[in-house]
C-alpha cells in the first residue's frame, strides 16, 4: 500500500507548487499612431492586455488606450468601467471589433445587471465617452477613448476578448477560461494605485479548490476502498485494515469538505455563471460522503442479522462516490483549464491506483482459492477424527 500513498503525496507536493500566470511589464515599450503619448500604463495579465492613460484632474476625465488581441482572427476585445460592481454585470463597456478587411470599429454598450449574455447593441453609457475609435495592427485591437469618470478615486474595471461577431456586434466570450474569468481589477487613474488585477487571488482559490478535491475525492477515497477490499483478506491485518480504511476515508472527507467550501465561495463570486453538472455532482458527493461518515456510527457487529444489508449499502454508496468523484474532477479540469501536465498527472495517478487494484485483485483471489481447499481439508480431518473417536468410545463402552 506504500506505492499508492507515495503517488498521492507526490501529486500533492506537485499541486502545491502551482504557479499563477505572470506577464512581463511590456506596456512601456508600446507606441501608438498619430503621435499619441500616454503618461501611465498597466500590464493586465489575463488576456495579455494593456491599458494606457492620461488623467486630467481639472475635470476628472481620462484619455485611454486599451490594447489586446482578440480570441480569433475576426474576434473582438472590450474594456469597461463598472461603478456598481466588480464583474461584467453592470459594466459600461467599450468594444473593439475586428472586421473582415482587417480594420477595427468601436462602439459602446452597457451590460445589464440582470442578464449576463444580453443582445449587445451600440448604446450610450452612464457616463460621457468621446473620441471613440479603434485600430487593428499585428493581430491586436486598440481602443481609444476620452471618458468623463463617474467618480473620483478607485474604480473597478473589466476587460474581455471573444472570437466571434455578428456584423459589428460582439458575441459571447468563453466563461470557462481562467483568463476570461479573472480579467478584472481596480484602478485609480489619478494616482495609479490599485492597478494590480484581482484575478491572481481568485486563480489561487480556483487552484486550491481543484487540488483539494483531486487529492480527497479523487485519490484518498479510492485508496481507502483499496485498503478495505484487499487488506482484510489477510487475517494478520485485522483489525489494522479497518482503522487504516477509516483514517483514509475520514481524511478524504475532511479535505473534501474544505474543497467543497472553496467551491461554494467561488460560486458566490461568479454571479451569472453556473457550472450545473459540476455543481450538482459536487452537492451529491457531499451528501453521500456525509452519509458514509455517519453510517460508521450505525455499523452493526459482524454477527448481527443486519450486517449484510449494511455492507451492501456501504459498498454501493462508497463505489458510487468514487465514480462520481473521478467524473467531477475531470469536469473541474474542463472548467479550470490548467496546463495539460496536471490533467495528465491525475490520469497517471488513477492508472497507477487501477493497476495496483488489479494486481491486488489477482493476489487476493489466489490467496482465497488456496485457503479454501486447506479449510475444507482441515474440516474433513477434524470431522473424521471426531467420528473415529466416537466410534472408539462406543466400542469401549
Amino acid at each position: 500500500m506504500a506505492k499508492p500513498i507515495f503517488v498521492s503525496l507526490l501529486f500533492l507536493s506537485l499541486a502545491c507548487s502551482i504557479l499563477t500566470p505572470t506577464s512581463a511589464q511590456t506596456c512601456r515599450s508600446q507606441t501608438f499612431t498619430n503621435n499619441r503619448v500616454y503618461q501611465s500604463c498597466n500590464d493586465l495579465s489575463p488576456l495579455s492586455s494593456y491599458l494606457h492613460w492620461n488623467y486630467h484632474s481639472a475635470n476628472n476625465s481620462v484619455d485611454i488606450a486599451y490594447k489586446a488581441p482578440p480570441a480569433g482572427s475576426n474576434g473582438w476585445v472590450a474594456w469597461a468601467l463598472n461603478p456598481l460592481g466588480s464583474g461584467m454585470l453592470g459594466a459600461q463597456t467599450l468594444f473593439g471589433v475586428m472586421q473582415q478587411d482587417g480594420t477595427a470599429v468601436a462602439y459602446t454598450c452597457p451590460i445589464g445587471r440582470n442578464n449576463y449574455n444580453p443582445t449587445i447593441e451600440n448604446q450610450t453609457l452612464s457616463f460621457d465617452v468621446s473620441n471613440l475609435s479603434a485600430e487593428a495592427s499585428n493581430g491586436e485591437i486598440t481602443i481609444f477613448a476620452s471618458i468623463a469618470l463617474p467618480s473620483s478615486g478607485s474604480i473597478n474595471h473589466v476587460w474581455q476578448a471573444g472570437s466571434s461577431v455578428s456584423g459589428i456586434i460582439a458575441q459571447s466570450h468563453s466563461t470557462t477560461s481562467t483568463a476570461n474569468r479573472n480579467s478584472k481589477g481596480s484602478i485609480n487613474f489619478a494616482t495609479g494605485a490599485g492597478t494590480a488585477t484581482s484575478g491572481d487571488s481568485r486563480i489561487k482559490r480556483r487552484n486550491t479548490h481543484g487540488v483539494l478535491n483531486a487529492i480527497s475525492w479523487g485519490i484518498l477515497m479510492p485508496m481507502g476502498a483499496i485498503i478495505a477490499r484487499y487488506m482484510r483478506v489477510f487475517k494478520s491485518a485485522d483489525p489494522i485494515w479497518f482503522y487504516l480504511h477509516v483514517a483514509c476515508q475520514t481524511s478524504a472527507y475532511i479535505v473534501g469538505v474544505a474543497g467543497w467550501g472553496t467551491g461554494l465561495k467561488l460560486g458566490s463570486e461568479s454571479v451569472g455563471i453556473v457550472q450545473n453538472p459540476h455543481r450538482n455532482i459536487g452537492i451529491a458527493l457531499f451528501c453521500l460522503g456525509t452519509l458514509q461518515v455517519f453510517a460508521l456510527l450505525l455499523r452493526p457487529q459482524k454477527d448481527h442479522k443486519y450486517r449484510f444489508y449494511w455492507n451492501v449499502y456501504h459498498h454501493s454508496v462508497g463505489y458510487t462516490v468514487i465514480i462520481l468523484s473521478i467524473i467531477n474532477i475531470f469536469q473541474g479540469f474542463d472548467i479550470l483549464q490548467p496546463k495539460k501536465t496536471w490533467k495528465n498527472a491525475y490520469i497517471g495517478v488513477i492508472i497507477a491506483l487501477g493497476a495496483v487494484a488489479v494486481l491486488l485483485e489477482v493476489i487476493t483471489w489466489i490467496v482465497v482459492l488456496k485457503r479454501k481447499p486447506r479449510t475444507s481439508s482441515e474440516k474433513f480431518q477434524h470431522g473424521s477424527h471426531t467420528v473415529n473417536g466416537q466410534g472408539s468410545q462406543h466400542q469401549v463402552v
